[in-house]
C-alpha cells in the first residue's frame, strides 16, 4: 500500500508506472508548438496530450526554456554535432519524462484540500468507480477509514500519456555542405529515433499516411516491441481516415513484428490543421464500419503479427494484444463525445480545437487567443497556405497571413525558409526546396509570367503559389510568444471550423467539466450536429472541386465525382437511420437538417456532368 511518503515513487518507477488515463478523451496534437509541452501541464491530472517532436529547433528552444524554469542545468545540442537532431528530440523528452514524474510525486503527496494537487485530480475525473472511491472518502468521517482510503487514491492517481507525433509524409532529406545525408538522418526518421532512445513509456502517433522506409526503421528499436509480457514500452497509434487505411498500415507494421495498439480516427474534414480529405467519406459510417468489424481487424492483424515475429526470431503471444480504437475531429458537445462511446463503442474521444482557448494546456499568445475567442465562421477556412499541398484549415485574422499578404504587396513574396522542414519541391533544384520559400515563389512567379495558358488560369496558378505560407515558422509563434523565446515571432493558429462555437478563455478545470457535462462553454447553441457539419465540410468541398473542374484548374474524372457524391449520398442515408438513436428534439432537428443538405447535394448534379467533362 502507498503512504502520503511517496518519496519512494522515483522518477524510475515512474517510468514503469501504469499509464491508464482515468479520463475518457485526449487532447491531439496541434500544430508544431501549440501542444508541444501540453505534457508538463496536462499528464499529472490523468490527462494524455500529444507533442509534435518533427521540429528539433523548437524542441531545443522549449528544452532551454523548461530546463530554466524547473532549475535543470541545460547543456546545449548545437547544429552540426553528430546526430544532433535525434539527440535533441530525446534530451528533451527525458526532460518531460523527469519533470513529470517529479510532478507526479508532489501530487501524490499532496493533502486532501481545497485546492490541493490531488484534490484538483480527482475533481476533474468523470464520473466512473474511481471518481466514487473519492467520493466516498470525502464523506468517510471515520479518520482511520479515510485516512486508508486517502493512502489507496494516492497509489491511484496515476498520470496521462506523454505522447509523440511525427507526421510521416514531413521526411526530406537532409543535406550537410552540399551533400545528402543518409536516410536515417531524415526529419522523421531522425525525430522517431529520438523518441525511440528516450525514457518515456508512451506511444508514438503517426499521421499523413504509410512511410516504408518509416515504418521499416522503427523495427529496429527494442522499444518498440511487446515484452514476454505482452507490455511494449512505446506503442503505436495510427491516425486513420476509414477502416481500410487502419488494415494496410496495421498488416504493413504487423509483418515486421510491430503491433499497433491503437486505431485514431479522424474525420477528414471536420478537424484543425491539415485536412485530410476523402472521396465523401462521412466519420458516422467509417465508425459504424470500425464497430462492425473491429473484432476481424485484430483478427486478420494478429495473423500477420504472428508471422512477422516469426520472421525475425521473436516470440509471440497465443492472444491478441490489446487494440484501442479512438475518434476525434469536430467533437463539441458532451452528448456528441458520450453517443461516441457508447453507440459506437470507442474507446476514447479526442478534443483539440476547443483547447486553443486554454492557457494552461496550449500555447496561443494573448493576441490571438483574443482573435481565437471571437472567431466566427468565416474567420476560420479550409486554406490553401500549406506547402504540402495539402488542404489547411488557418484563422485568417492571424500575425501569419497579415505577414504574408504584405510580403506580397512589398513585392517581396515567400519566406527566407530559415527552417526548411516542408521541402518537398524540386521543380527548379536539385535539392528540395519549400513551396513557400522565396526562392521558390520567385521562380514559379516568373515561369508563369511567360506562360502561354488563359489569362484565368495563369491568375489562379498565381494566388495558389503566393498562398502558401511559412508554417514551420509561424506554427511555433504562440510557444515563442507565451514563452517570451522570440518576442518578434509571428503566428499562425491552426484552429479547426469548432472554434466558432466557443468565445470563452477558460481554464482547464472548466473545459474538462464542458466536456463531461457538468458545464457548457458552448456560444452557439443552435451550432449543428458534428456529423451534420462534416456533411456540409464535405459538399462545399465538392462542390468547389468541381468548380475547378470546369475551369480546368484541376483535372478529374467523371467517375471521380460520381464515386464522391454517391459516398456522400450512402452516408446520408446512414445517419437516416442513426438518428432513430437520438432523443426526439435532437433526431427531429437533426433530420431536419439533413434532408436540407441531400436537397444540396442532388442539386449539384447537374454540375457534376460539367465538371467531369471539362
Amino acid at each position: 500500500m502507498c503512504s502520503k511518503d511517496v518519496s519512494h515513487i522515483d522518477k524510475n518507477h515512474a517510468r514503469t508506472m501504469p499509464h491508464v488515463s482515468p479520463h475518457t478523451f485526449h487532447i491531439p496534437v496541434m500544430g508544431t508548438g501549440f501542444t508541444v509541452d501540453s505534457p508538463l501541464k496536462v499528464a499529472r491530472y490523468g490527462i494524455s496530450s500529444v507533442m509534435s517532436i518533427g521540429d528539433d529547433i523548437l524542441i531545443e528552444q522549449m528544452r532551454k526554456y523548461h530546463c530554466a524554469q524547473n532549475k535543470r542545468r541545460f547543456v546545449p545540442i548545437s547544429d552540426g554535432e553528430d546526430n544532433y537532431r535525434a539527440r535533441r528530440v530525446t534530451a528533451y523528452l527525458d526532460l518531460v519524462d523527469g519533470i513529470i514524474a517529479s510532478q507526479v510525486k508532489k501530487l501524490q503527496a499532496s493533502e486532501f484540500e481545497p485546492g490541493s494537487e490531488i484534490t484538483r485530480y480527482f475533481e476533474m475525473l468523470p464520473d466512473s468507480p474511481l471518481k466514487n472511491a473519492y467520493r466516498e472518502m470525502m464523506l468517510m468521517r471515520d479518520p482511520e477509514r479515510r485516512l486508508r482510503m486517502q493512502l489507496d487514491l494516492r497509489c491511484r492517481a496515476v498520470p496521462g500519456m506523454a505522447d509523440v507525433n511525427i507526421m510521416t509524409k514531413v521526411d526530406g532529406d537532409r543535406y550537410l555542405n552540399g551533400e545528402k545525408l543518409p536516410p536515417e538522418e531524415a526529419v522523421a526518421m531522425s525525430a522517431l529515433r529520438g523518441y525511440a532512445l528516450s525514457t518515456l513509456r508512451s506511444s508514438i502517433v503517426l499521421s499523413a499516411g504509410m512511410n516504408r522506409r518509416l515504418f521499416g526503421y522503427m523495427a529496429k528499436f527494442d522499444d518498440f516491441f511487446a515484452d514476454d509480457k505482452g507490455d511494449i514500452k512505446k506503442k503505436i497509434i495510427i491516425k486513420v481516415s476509414d477502416y481500410r487505411s487502419a488494415l494496410l498500415q496495421g498488416k504493413m507494421l504487423a509483418t515486421r513484428g510491430l503491433w499497433v495498439s491503437e486505431y485514431r480516427i479522424e474525420s477528414g474534414l471536420n478537424c484543425g490543421g491539415h485536412a485530410f480529405a476523402s472521396k465523401g467519406h462521412l466519420l458516422g459510417p467509417i465508425m459504424e464500419e470500425f464497430k462492425q468489424n473491429r473484432q476481424q481487424l485484430v483478427k486478420k492483424l494478429h495473423a500477420d503479427y504472428t508471422k512477422g515475429l516469426a520472421g525475425i526470431g521473436r516470440p509471440c503471444r497465443p492472444t491478441p494484444l490489446d487494440v484501442r480504437i479512438t475518434v476525434q475531429g469536430g467533437i463539441g458537445t458532451t452528448a456528441e463525445d458520450g453517443f461516441l462511446l457508447k453507440y459506437f463503442e470507442v474507446d476514447g474521444t479526442g478534443w483539440g480545437t476547443p483547447f486553443l482557448l486554454v492557457p494552461e494546456v496550449t500555447n496561443v499568445d494573448h493576441t490571438h487567443l483574443e482573435k481565437l475567442s471571437a472567431a466566427s465562421d468565416d474567420d476560420v477556412y479550409l486554406s490553401g497556405n500549406s506547402p504540402l499541398g495539402i488542404p489547411f484549415w488557418n484563422l485568417r485574422t492571424s500575425a501569419s497571413e497579415d505577414a504574408r499578404k504584405r510580403r506580397i504587396v512589398d513585392g517581396r513574396p515567400g519566406s527566407p525558409c530559415p527552417k526548411g522542414f516542408l521541402s518537398n519541391n524540386t521543380e527548379f533544384t536539385d535539392v528540395a526546396i519549400c513551396r513557400a520559400s522565396r526562392a521558390y515563389q520567385r521562380m514559379k512567379l516568373a515561369e508563369l509570367s511567360k506562360s502561354d495558358l488563359p489569362k484565368a488560369i495563369v491568375s489562379a496558378e498565381r494566388e495558389a503559389v503566393l498562398a502558401k505560407a511559412c508554417l514551420c515558422m509561424d506554427l511555433t509563434g504562440g510557444a515563442m510568444l507565451r514563452t517570451g523565446i522570440d518576442p518578434e515571432a509571428t503566428t499562425a493558429v491552426c484552429a479547426g471550423p469548432g472554434i466558432a462555437d466557443f468565445a470563452e478563455i477558460t481554464s482547464l478545470d472548466k473545459m474538462i467539466d464542458h466536456i463531461y457535462g457538468r458545464l457548457s462553454l458552448l456560444v452557439n447553441s443552435e451550432r449543428p450536429h458534428m456529423f451534420i457539419r462534416e456533411l456540409k465540410l464535405y459538399i462545399d468541398y465538392l462542390s468547389q472541386e468541381m468548380d475547378k473542374a470546369s475551369q480546368g484548374l484541376i483535372s478529374r474524372t467523371t467517375k471521380y465525382f460520381t464515386e464522391f457524391k454517391t459516398n456522400i449520398a450512402a452516408g446520408i442515408d446512414y445517419y437516416s437511420g442513426l438518428a432513430e438513436q437520438f432523443g426526439k428534439k435532437q433526431r427531429e432537428r437533426f433530420l431536419t437538417d439533413l434532408e436540407t443538405l441531400r436537397t444540396e447535394l442532388e442539386g449539384l448534379l447537374p454540375e457534376l456532368a460539367v465538371a467531369a467533362t471539362a
